[in-house]
């Protein structure tokens, strides 16, 4: 479900149409979260860590109305919910793209994450599941604790979807875990006030006990 913007009457009018004729609109952010808590739950519920902040990202992403903004031709339509695409690793050391639907029920979400998980690695296509653009573009390198990122763009393919990487988890000086976390989002839709809320948004669902 999705719904047109009327662009005219829209607040961010003048910043939509300085940031779309952008060569490469996109900006983006490293930040770092604190994992204690979700790592521990995780391994006390015997849930998958990647699948459960993979959830609480993308809870935190549909709770902010700008990473639900899509531009579609000369248009800007919100959607009710946006899904996630994370790449999913296979026993070959190649990956594939994934759809999996959000769900606000994390059991429901989890019992089909797992299931589009296991189609992943059982095929050998890049290609393996089909997305719209109510999408977020995830991935996930937990061998590389890195402070910052650039993805792989083609400028004549016109993209608008935020895309999120998740790095290493580390233990620091205080004994707590942690991990990157790099945020790319089209400037024509999404400002650094909209990224900070999504950033506080998920460091307090990776809190909650």
């Amino acid at each position: 479900m999705k719904k047109l913007l009327d662009i005219n009457t829209w607040n961010r009018k003048d910043h939509y149409h300085f940031f779309k004729q952008f060569d490469d609109p996109f900006w983006g952010i490293t930040i770092t979260i604190d994992c204690s808590i979700a790592h521990k739950k995780t391994k006390t519920n015997g849930h998958s860590f990647f699948l459960y902040y993979l959830y609480q990202s993308l809870k935190a992403a549909n709770s902010i109305v700008n990473f639900r903004y899509r531009i579609i031709g000369d248009d800007v339509y919100e959607y009710e919910t946006v899904d996630a695409g994370p790449t999913i690793l296979r026993a070959d050391g190649t990956f594939g793209f994934s759809h999996i639907t959000y769900h606000e029920n994390f059991n429901e979400y989890l019992f089909l994450a797992n299931l589009e998980m296991e189609k992943v690695q059982n095929s050998t296509s890049l290609f393996s599941s089909e997305s719209g653009e109510n999408i977020i573009h995830y991935s996930s390198l937990p061998w590389l604790n890195f402070t910052a990122m650039q993805h792989a763009r083609s400028f004549s393919f016109k993209d608008s979807s935020p895309k999120i990487s998740f790095g290493k988890m580390t233990v620091n000086k205080d004994n707590n875990l942690s991990m990157p976390v790099s945020i790319h989002v089209h400037h024509a839709l999404v400002d650094g006030w909209h990224v900070a809320q999504f950033a506080d948004a998920f460091q307090n669902l990776m809190n909650a006990e």
